[in-house]
Protein backbone atom coordinates (compact mmCIF):
# COMPACT_ATOMS: atom_id res chain seq x y z
CA UNK A 1 0.00 0.00 0.00
CA UNK A 2 1.29 3.37 -1.19
CA UNK A 3 0.98 6.60 0.77
CA UNK A 4 -1.94 7.84 -1.61
CA UNK A 5 -3.92 4.64 -1.47
CA UNK A 6 -3.52 5.09 2.46
CA UNK A 7 -4.65 9.07 2.30
CA UNK A 8 -7.35 7.94 -0.19
CA UNK A 9 -8.90 4.85 1.47
CA UNK A 10 -8.62 3.76 -1.69
CA UNK A 11 -7.21 0.55 -0.57
CA UNK A 12 -9.77 -0.13 2.07
CA UNK A 13 -12.65 0.22 -0.87
CA UNK A 14 -11.11 -2.67 -2.82
CA UNK A 15 -10.36 -4.94 0.26
CA UNK A 16 -14.87 -3.96 0.94
CA UNK A 17 -15.15 -4.49 -2.77
CA UNK A 18 -13.60 -8.29 -2.17
CA UNK A 19 -15.50 -8.62 0.76
CA UNK A 20 -18.77 -7.71 -0.99
CA UNK A 21 -17.96 -10.60 -4.03
CA UNK A 22 -17.01 -13.24 -1.35
CA UNK A 23 -20.10 -12.31 0.66
CA UNK A 24 -22.62 -12.64 -2.75
CA UNK A 25 -21.60 -16.67 -2.98
CA UNK A 26 -22.93 -16.84 0.00
CA UNK A 27 -26.15 -18.27 1.04
CA UNK A 28 -29.53 -15.27 1.56
CA UNK A 29 -29.53 -16.09 5.27
CA UNK A 30 -25.25 -15.97 5.40
CA UNK A 31 -25.70 -12.82 3.37
CA UNK A 32 -28.47 -10.87 5.26
CA UNK A 33 -26.23 -11.92 9.22
CA UNK A 34 -22.91 -10.69 7.00
CA UNK A 35 -24.91 -7.29 6.41
CA UNK A 36 -25.96 -6.73 9.98
CA UNK A 37 -22.60 -7.94 10.83
CA UNK A 38 -20.71 -5.72 8.72
CA UNK A 39 -22.93 -2.41 9.90
CA UNK A 40 -23.21 -3.55 13.67
CA UNK A 41 -18.99 -3.65 13.92
CA UNK A 42 -18.31 -0.61 11.82
CA UNK A 43 -19.18 0.92 15.05
CA UNK A 44 -16.14 -0.29 16.68
CA UNK A 45 -14.03 1.59 13.92
CA UNK A 46 -11.05 3.78 14.63
CA UNK A 47 -10.90 7.29 12.59
CA UNK A 48 -10.14 5.44 9.19
CA UNK A 49 -11.93 1.63 9.80
CA UNK A 50 -8.59 -0.35 9.07
CA UNK A 51 -8.83 -1.82 12.35
CA UNK A 52 -11.83 -3.51 11.56
CA UNK A 53 -10.31 -5.19 8.45
CA UNK A 54 -8.84 -8.09 9.46
CA UNK A 55 -11.55 -8.55 12.03
CA UNK A 56 -14.44 -8.24 8.93
CA UNK A 57 -11.76 -10.89 6.98
CA UNK A 58 -12.29 -13.03 9.98
CA UNK A 59 -16.13 -13.24 9.83
CA UNK A 60 -16.70 -13.60 6.58
CA UNK A 61 -14.02 -16.70 6.66
CA UNK A 62 -16.30 -17.95 9.12
CA UNK A 63 -19.52 -17.68 7.71
CA UNK A 64 -17.82 -18.92 4.25
CA UNK A 65 -16.52 -22.35 6.54
CA UNK A 66 -19.91 -22.71 8.08
CA UNK A 67 -21.76 -22.35 4.82
CA UNK A 68 -19.48 -24.99 3.26
CA UNK A 69 -20.13 -27.09 6.03
CA UNK A 70 -23.46 -26.88 6.08
CA UNK A 71 -24.38 -25.60 9.16
CA UNK A 72 -27.25 -22.45 9.76
CA UNK A 73 -26.42 -19.23 10.82
CA UNK A 74 -28.24 -19.34 14.23
CA UNK A 75 -25.31 -22.24 15.03
CA UNK A 76 -22.38 -19.87 13.64
CA UNK A 77 -23.87 -16.65 14.93
CA UNK A 78 -26.08 -17.45 17.88
CA UNK A 79 -29.16 -15.03 18.45
CA UNK A 80 -27.57 -12.30 19.16
CA UNK A 81 -25.64 -10.51 16.72
CA UNK A 82 -25.10 -7.26 18.22
CA UNK A 83 -23.59 -9.15 21.05
CA UNK A 84 -21.31 -10.96 18.82
CA UNK A 85 -19.96 -7.98 16.95
CA UNK A 86 -19.66 -6.30 20.89
CA UNK A 87 -18.06 -9.87 21.79
CA UNK A 88 -15.61 -10.20 18.87
CA UNK A 89 -14.30 -6.57 18.79
CA UNK A 90 -13.33 -6.25 22.61
CA UNK A 91 -11.51 -9.65 22.18
CA UNK A 92 -9.58 -8.20 18.94
CA UNK A 93 -9.07 -4.46 21.34
CA UNK A 94 -11.47 -2.87 18.74
CA UNK A 95 -13.16 0.36 20.77
CA UNK A 96 -16.39 2.17 20.18
CA UNK A 97 -16.51 5.82 19.68
CA UNK A 98 -18.00 5.80 23.31
CA UNK A 99 -15.10 3.78 24.96
CA UNK A 100 -12.69 6.39 23.19
CA UNK A 101 -15.01 10.01 24.74
CA UNK A 102 -15.06 7.58 28.03
CA UNK A 103 -11.05 7.73 28.43
CA UNK A 104 -10.78 10.95 27.29
CA UNK A 105 -13.49 12.14 29.80
CA UNK A 106 -11.90 10.23 32.70
CA UNK A 107 -8.57 11.88 31.65
CA UNK A 108 -10.13 15.38 32.19
CA UNK A 109 -11.17 14.76 34.96
CA UNK A 110 -8.30 13.23 36.50
CA UNK A 111 -6.26 15.95 35.17
CA UNK A 112 -8.67 18.42 36.79
CA UNK A 113 -8.45 16.45 40.29
CA UNK A 114 -4.56 16.41 39.92
CA UNK A 115 -4.51 13.04 39.82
Amino acid sequence: MNFWEKITGSDMTKEMKAFESRALKLPADYQAAWQKVNATLWTYSDFSGRNLMPILDGVLGLLEEAAADGQGIQEVLGDDIQGFCAALAGEEGAKSYRDKWREQLNRSIAKKLGK
